[in-house]
């Protein structure tokens, strides 16, 4: 019987592949090509022989791989290949009846023919699922590397950034915390969970009911942001935050507590506070020179004035009233001097300078003042500094305000240490004094403009401020450290110049 089916397919080849053909391409045209149909029935027809040849289903298995990676890119599904493998039946049922004779049972035929077309099929559906399997697996494998991926950079994500990122549950009591709250409030995460969020709170009515309005935001609303509000560290230190909160719900919807993230707002309002006073710096500077002209003009000619009176009055009382006005045009003519430093653009030139040659030429100059003479000059002065890039008497100038000020602050009887050396990056120069000092509300001001701690006519309040602006048009810092009756120390830092 194998062979006669043999022979059959052999004999009606060519009418079986058009009829075969001719159907899948009024079914199939939408979704294959006529050579691929073509090359699918040929193909099939060769397998059905090779198999029933060699009693061997696995000579079917290539045409079987390369019948799958067709179907699949043209997104047939099984139902689909099965009507197309009905269609090949009805196409052999064709011939077989053609060829029908006392000698052939088209019955039995019919019933081989079946059962091989069954056979290939089954074997193209095991194929078909264990692939389909495969595939699930490799995207479930996929989804996993990723759910992984995703949870470390998560992780990595709430633990290295630089917010506080915290969790606190239904109860007030944190339960997680991040590096950046660490680094920020100074708790160690265990240390603080466990403890009620309150710890973090400064005391007083007004953030206990802060406190009730972020808890009743996140349960009502579910959220809540505060621009800005204040938090206290581990050491008790107040800090300026801001900050935002989301509610924490459970798989049915209930809230169970709320994740809460907190920037430090500090750095930005001390940084808010410096573009204040550059505003302020700039008004003061527009204004400047107009006071300048207004005021020194008619000064100039008040001072010559009063220089005739003195030669020619011959009264004593009149001369020292004489000498009284003239002393305080010289401080109003000094103020106005200063404020026209204090406006204009530096008109010097830069150029390589040894900051060793500067700190000495400033304390020549400040030895000639009348206070030094119970003062001690004590020096520290590193061997071979790095040169600096500065014009060298804006730079005397700085030098000779801080020592003028530390004279005051010793009132002519104590020591000053000038002590200078350098890093990768800068050079500085300490300037210490052991005078009255200062406290924590004079330091914060001490670099504004008319501020001064001196007596009226004393002082100008200009100076620190002109020497502020000086050191920072070269890229520099002045900073200062004090303490009440220990004495202050100055501490000017220049970049070194780049060879």
């Amino acid at each position: 019987m194998k062979k006669l089916l043999i022979e059959l397919l052999k004999k009606y080849y060519s009418q079986i592949s058009e009829k075969w053909i001719d159907i899948l391409l009024q079914i199939y045209k939408d979704k294959l090509t006529e050579p691929q149909i073509q090359s699918f029935v040929y193909s099939s027809l060769n397998t059905f022989i090779d198999v029933i040849k060699k009693t061997d289903y696995k000579e079917a298995d290539q045409f079987l791989i390369s019948s799958y990676n067709l179907f699949s890119a043209t997104n047939l599904n099984l139902l689909e290949i099965s009507q197309i493998f009905s269609q090949g039946r009805f196409a052999v049922l064709n011939a077989i009846e053609t060829e029908a004779s006392a000698e052939t049972d088209p019955v039995i035929l019919l019933g081989f023919l079946d059962d091989l077309i069954e056979q290939i099929y089954a074997r193209y559906g095991m194929l078909h699922q264990e692939t389909k399997m495969k595939e699930i697996e490799l995207d479930r494998d996929r989804l996993a590397s990723k759910l992984e991926f995703d949870q470390q950079y998560l992780k990595s994500i709430l633990v290295s950034a630089d917010q506080a990122i915290m969790v606190v549950d239904e109860n007030e009591r944190f339960i997680a915390w991040n590096k950046g709250a660490e680094k920020i409030f100074g708790y160690k995460e265990e240390e603080i969970i466990g403890k009620p969020s309150s710890i973090l709170f400064p005391a007083g009515d007004k953030y206990v009911k802060e406190r009730d309005r972020i808890i009743e935001d996140a349960r009502i609303i579910g959220h809540t942001s505060i621009v800005e509000t204040e938090r206290i560290k581990k050491n008790g230190e107040f800090i300026t935050v801001r900050l935002s909160v989301s509610r924490l719900p459970s798989t049915n919807g209930e809230y169970v507590g709320r994740s809460i993230i907190i920037k430090d707002h500090t750095e930005y309002k001390r940084l808010q506070a410096q573009i204040d006073q550059s505003e302020k710096l700039a008004v003061i500077g527009q204004l400047a020179a107009g006071v300048a002209h207004e005021i020194g003009n008619p000064l100039t000619s008040i001072s010559a004035l009063v220089q005739i009176l003195q030669r020619r009055s011959q009264d004593t009382f009149m001369s020292e009233q004489l000498v009284n006005i003239k002393e305080n045009i010289d401080r109003i003519t000094r103020i106005v001097r200063e404020l026209v430093d204090f406006s204009r653009l530096p008109s010097y030139e830069t150029s390589v300078q040894d900051i060793t040659d500067i700190i000495k030429t400033a304390l020549g100059i400040v030895k000639y003042d009348k206070r030094v003479r119970k003062v001690k000059f004590c020096t520290e002065l590193k061997d071979f500094l790095p040169s600096i890039i500065v014009a060298a008497d804006q730079i005397l100038q700085v030098l000779i305000n801080i020592l003028i000020n530390a004279l005051d602050a010793t009132e002519g009887n104590g020591t000053i240490i000038v002590k200078s050396y350098y890093d990768k990056a800068n050079i500085y120069i300490d300037i210490t004094d052991d005078g009255c000092g200062m406290d924590s509300p004079t330091i914060e001001k001490i670099f504004d403009p008319f501020f001064t701690t001196k007596e009226v006519g004393k002082g100008t309040g200009l100076g620190l401020s002109v020497s502020y602006g000086i050191i920072k048009r070269f890229n520099g810092e002045i900073k200062v450290s004090s303490k009440i009756k220990e004495g202050s120390t100055f501490t000017v830092s220049l970049p070194i110049a780049v060879n």
